[in-house]
């Protein structure tokens, strides 16, 4: 299959959401949500360049290849990842069988059709990125730099093993890669933690690790006994959350659940041995994942804005209402930051000034963000929301996704708050 231009029906395409009243595209519209985070499932990362309503789109990921498509149309769907995977991948030699269906979706019709996926990327840029991970064959293809070596993997960039392991994993060809094996016991120990961690089992060992099942037990994990003693990064991320990461305090009035974690039996012991969970604390609707098996498990209960709340979230225990700030217990406050979503609530743990985000505010490799693109309700609210923020006295920014933050003091924190806001302003007013 040449690298040219595949086309389908135009009934099976929706020219990237137009918003009904001026044609503008809308990145935050539900459905072309859905087919970003689908993609991103399978390893497929989007950039629209170009769509029937506009001619060029200004939202883009990193990529190198135009997609549109009707979400609903599922057959439409799995033959654009086909389609695009042997695009993007021909080193890993998929299967002419998976294309049986092109021919009759190429068919011709009565009226225009419409370009689905176009590679804008050389042969060269392509078979650089052949390890991306894709629900089929190249899942467990290793790049060609890393043969003959212990650790090997697949990536969607959720970029969860960097932070977790910055010693083995780095970002290359916009997506994570294996730059160095684990040469001592720390390094070895935390890139088997990322492995484990990792949402969609993108990173694998040559050979089954010996010393896999002492490392499920160091789960739920001490971010810093010193600094913060008594928090925990649950790992197993799940990836119905996108890969978003879960934490535990212990506390003696009862422990809580920060997000939820992909659930194993494991980590639900070893939750247990640390005084099981009183409550799980969803920030947003978005990192829900196995909120209710956890619940049946752990008996805890579960405490999310009433904003967010949908079918999948109808059954939990307390359904905060109003603006708040709401309190469990003396030492937690609930803070609530709309913007991300209508509903998005920070938990602010006094003892040790933290500020769990959520997806409210992140710190990525390159500094400070809000994640507008991902934005599902408005951006402007959310900068508001990272202003309001000025009024508490943290020192540590924990998010769902991204890096952990410790500010010298208060001085040092509203300054670089201020700073983040007053350009985020320049950007949207």
């Amino acid at each position: 299959m040449d690298a040219g231009a595949h086309w389908v029906e135009p009934e099976t395409v929706k020219a990237c959401l137009a918003d009904g009243n001026n044609g503008a595209t809308d990145e935050g519209h539900p459905r072309f949500i859905q087919i970003r985070r689908f993609c991103f499932s399978v390893g497929i990362s989007l950039k629209i360049t170009s769509c029937p309503c506009r001619g060029t789109c200004p939202y883009s990921t990193h990529s190198s290849f135009c997609l549109t498509f009707d979400f609903d149309k599922q057959r439409s769907v799995e033959m654009a990842v086909k389609i695009t995977a042997d695009l993007r991948y021909p080193e890993v030699g998929l299967p002419s069988s998976l294309f049986s269906g092109q021919r009759r979706l190429n068919a011709k019709s009565k009226g225009g059709k419409v370009s689905v996926i176009r590679a804008i990327q050389s042969q060269e840029e392509a078979a650089a990125a052949a390890p991306t991970s894709i629900q089929y064959q190249a899942r467990r293809i290793r790049r060609p730099e890393y043969r003959r070596r212990l650790l090997y993997h697949t990536c969607i960039d959720c970029d969860t093993c960097r932070w977790m392991a910055p010693q083995v994993f780095t970002r290359i060809g916009e997506m994570s890669a294996v730059f160095k094996q684990p040469t001592s016991g720390e390094e070895r120990l935390k890139a088997l933690q990322a492995l484990l961690s990792c949402p969609t089992s993108s990173i694998h060992t040559e050979k089954p690790a010996s010393d896999i099942l002492q490392v499920q037990k160091t789960f739920p994990t001490p971010i810093d006994q010193q600094r913060i003693p008594g928090v925990y990064h649950c790992g197993y991320h799940s990836e119905k959350s996108y890969g978003a990461a879960s934490f535990l305090i212990v506390h003696p009035e009862g422990n809580i659940i920060i997000d939820s974690p992909r659930y194993t039996e494991r980590l639900a012991r070893n939750i247990e041995m640390l005084g099981g969970a009183r409550y799980m604390f969803l920030t947003h609707e978005d990192d829900v994942a196995d909120h209710r098996k956890w619940s049946e498990r752990l008996s805890c209960d579960r405490v999310l804005h009433s904003g967010d709340v949908d079918n999948s979230t109808a059954d939990v225990e307390t359904k905060l209402q109003g603006t708040g700030p709401w309190n469990l217990g003396k030492d937690v406050q609930l803070i609530h930051t709309p913007g991300h979503t209508e509903g998005s609530v920070c938990l602010f743990y006094k003892p040790l000034k933290i500020l769990f985000t959520g997806d409210h505010l992140l710190m990525t490799e390159t500094g400070l963000s809000i994640c507008e693109r991902y934005n599902k309700c408005s951006v402007q609210m959310q900068v508001d929301s990272v202003l309001k923020l000025l009024e508490i006295d943290f020192k540590w920014i924990i998010p769902g996704h991204g890096r952990r933050v410790e500010f010298k003091d208060r001085e040092e924190k509203d300054s670089i708050l201020k700073a983040f806001v007053e350009e985020k302003y320049s950007q949207y007013r």
